[in-house]
């Protein structure tokens, strides 16, 4: 069967969250009359149950997708955005980051009356692999200690369960889309702890010479999603930190009514600016040797082309003026 004939062929990681994103993203490709077969492909960071920082970051569970896509073995991939590394692949393209889930962090806490981080008992054990989401608890409760720990949603809600900790830290996003709303105890507000960088959002990748399939997902394809991500990836870039340093970006687009476009957030004032008065808010946050760096800027979307860099040129600045650096994995 050709390629103008056969479904597409999605590759999809293994676990369930992975496995329900790609379901998802097929769904909406054969609503548009492009049916899809998921495929499965094991990564290294399905196997391989290592610390990230040991093993080549959140990388790690992109590479064998993005081997198969360059193989021909399949047509897409479906990718948690904020997993996805910066620089781009020779040869793919991401033509699709549809409408993002929510950005928000997750408390699961294994007392039910435990409603926030402020509810926990002082010295409360939090299970955390992100050295992003450390270095934002240190600076919300300083007593506080995390635990780094690796697996899918399922495992590490049950080390809660079970008793072994007192709560988690999660991606809202993945227990939104595995339907496991029930399990949260408390949404983190964005003034406490940024996200990663795209996260809550999904990356489509193909092959760049793949025409037919490129046309496909662009009518999957947000651009104001689009146009947030990618700021908070150019800083990322900017600052050369990888997916597991500490660094939180979260950009959105806040009409002239002070509404935001984007998953919820932060709620900020609008200003006149430009024909519609849309203006992009960008809050970035490293972890730091000394403590935590936070800054927030704001420009109109007309001109936030390069927000992202000119943000981490001013976080950078700010650090070496204080004679401070972004944190290494191993000052976590």
């Amino acid at each position: 069967m050709d390629h103008v004939s056969r479904p597409l062929r999605l590759g999809t990681r293994r676990s369930a969250l992975a496995r329900t994103q790609s379901a998802w993203v097929a769904a909406r490709l054969a609503a548009l009359g492009a049916p899809c077969e998921l495929t499965e492909v094991i990564t290294e960071g399905d196997v391989n149950q290592a610390p990230l920082t040991q093993i080549g970051g959140t990388g790690v569970f992109a590479s064998a997708l993005r081997q198969a896509l360059l193989a021909g073995e399949i047509d897409l991939a479906v990718h948690s955005l904020k997993d996805l590394p910066v620089a781009p692949e020779p040869g793919l393209v991401v033509a699709a980051i549809p409408e993002r889930e929510d950005v928000r962090d997750v408390l699961i806490a294994a007392d039910p009356g435990v409603r926030s981080l402020a509810d926990l008992p002082p010295g409360a054990v939090l299970g955390t692999g992100s050295p992003r989401r450390a270095a934002q608890l240190r600076q919300a409760r300083p007593d506080l200690r995390c635990q780094p720990i690796r697996g899918n949603v399922g495992t590490r809600i049950g080390r809660v369960t079970r008793g072994e900790l007192d709560g988690v830290v999660l991606a809202g996003a993945g227990l939104r889309r595995l339907g496991l709303t029930s399990q949260i105890s408390g949404y983190l507000s964005t003034e406490v702890m940024l996200p990663a960088a795209g996260q809550g959002a999904l990356a489509v990748e193909c092959r760049a010479d793949d025409e037919r399939t490129v046309q496909v997902l662009a009518a999957i394809d947000d651009p104001a999603t689009r146009v947030c991500v990618e700021l908070e990836r150019e800083l990322l870039a900017a600052l050369e930190a990888g997916c597991t340093a500490p660094v939180g970006a979260y950009a959105r687009i806040v009409d002239a009514s002070g509404c935001p476009h984007e998953a919820p957030g932060r709620g900020d004032e609008a200003e006149s600016s430009g024909a519609d008065g849309a203006l992009i808010h960008l809050d970035a946050f490293a972890g730091t040797s000394q403590a935590g760096l936070r800054v927030h800027v704001r420009r109109p979307r007309a001109h936030a082309g390069g927000l992202g860099r000119a943000t981490a040129e001013q976080m950078l600045s700010r650090l070496d003026s204080e004679g401070a650096r972004i944190a290494t994995p191993e000052d976590m």
